[in-house]
């Protein structure tokens, strides 16, 4: 599913786009748990940059495209260019530096495959917290209620029971 994932997302060649959040965040902590099999995903998070066309309507045309080529992956797609809109910031300038407010650190990180074949990754917060079985709130965002709600209503803690909720520094 996931080098599928990538694959799509690079025929559609969007400007700056990245599959980011759970898809690759939950790999990585399904690895650092020794599972063997892959967190079933709620969407695959799609993200773009293009400042040209920020209209929902474009989303969701992609977002078709995607799932008539496969109808059983759950797809999300959102250009960032349009996102500071929703949170009351100044418009970003790329995916990362979107990628850099969302409320997880260990969120803000997106995996795409270039025209090699080869995957590369986008970290805007680094890599570190991926790795070290946390979930840590974005100083960032700075909303903690919001930080404590995802938390609780996405199970991690069920998923993945290794991991440690850190307080905002």
């Amino acid at each position: 599913m996931h080098l599928q994932a990538l694959e799509q997302a690079r025929e559609l060649a969007l400007n700056d786009a990245w599959l980011a959040a759970g898809f690759v965040r939950n790999l990585v902590w399904d690895r650092l748990h020794g599972y063997a099999r892959a967190t079933p995903v709620n969407d695959i998070d799609l993200v773009y940059f293009n400042p040209e066309d920020c209209t929902a309507q474009n989303d969701e045309r992609l977002e078709q495209r995607l799932r008539a080529r496969s109808p059983d992956l759950p797809w999300s797609v959102k250009n960032q260019a349009r996102m500071h809109e929703r949170h009351g910031h100044r418009p970003y300038t790329s995916s990362a530096q979107a990628m850099s407010y969302w409320v997880e650190v260990e969120t803000a990180i997106g995996a795409r495959m270039n025209a090699d074949g080869q995957i590369e990754l986008n970290a805007p917060l680094g890599l570190d917290a991926l790795f070290s079985f946390s979930i840590t709130p974005n100083p960032r965002h700075a909303i903690p209620a919001v930080f404590a709600q995802r938390v609780r209503d996405k199970g991690w803690l069920t998923l993945w029971p290794k991991l440690e909720v850190q307080e905002i520094r």
